[in-house]
């Protein structure tokens, strides 16, 4: 049986997520790759457990990370039910809808239908009644953002995910989605997007300067 080392909070920095209360590690451990079904059980458990060892709290996950489909959460909800559910109250479990995840017109992008359907499937797979990070993955160009932001508002108002995150989302963009989110009074504390040498969009597109006012 696992049990957690009781150093863990003294090897790991924690900052506040924007102005909320939320404290997030400084690193993360997010299971994009090597935690789907092309994965090795225990190595994704040794990866996981290794992690909160070290004080790191928070799990990034999507609907769709794997591979196949789902595969990342279902992992990761076993390894919640056989190791980590004592602590579930210690852990930041995020996840986000917005690209491919099944067939049809109501499998993608950002309409009320997907997120809310995709949020109820992924605490299915994990095994959890609610994510405390629910993300919308990426910019919809075809539904209206007053219909995205609200079906986050009804995430978290239904107790299903405690705050609301953005991912891949341009500065303008990001701007409208925010003052939505404020007249809607809902927790948007977080955004992610890729920022590296490489690439730089983020100063490239207003992304940085809208977080800035944002937080403001």
């Amino acid at each position: 049986m696992y049990t957690a080392n009781p150093d863990r909070y003294s090897r790991m920095e924690y900052r506040r997520c924007g102005n909320s209360g939320l404290k997030l590690p400084v690193i993360s451990l997010g299971l994009w790759q090597n935690f789907g079904d092309t994965g090795k059980y225990e190595t994704m458990r040794e990866m996981i457990l290794t992690a909160f060892d070290n004080g790191i709290t928070h799990f990034d996950l999507a609907n769709n990370y794997g591979p196949e489909n789902g595969a990342a959460e279902k992992n990761f909800g076993r390894i919640l039910k056989e190791d980590l559910m004592p602590y579930r109250d210690e852990l930041i479990i995020s996840t986000k809808a917005g690209y491919d995840m099944w067939p049809g017109p109501y499998g993608n992008w950002g309409s009320r239908k997907y997120l809310l359907a995709s949020l109820d499937q992924s605490l299915e797979r994990m095994g959890i009644p609610y994510v405390d990070i629910f993300y919308h993955h990426r910019m919809d160009p075809d539904t209206p953002l007053e219909e995205t932001m609200g079906a986050l508002a009804q995430a978290v108002r239904s107790g299903k995910a405690l705050y609301a995150g953005l991912s891949n989302y341009d500065g303008e963009t990001l701007k409208k989605a925010t003052e939505i989110l404020n007249r809607l009074e809902v927790p948007f504390v977080i955004d992610q997007n890729r920022y590296s040498i490489l690439d730089r969009s983020p100063d490239e597109n207003g992304l940085r300067q809208a977080l800035k006012r944002a937080k403001a």
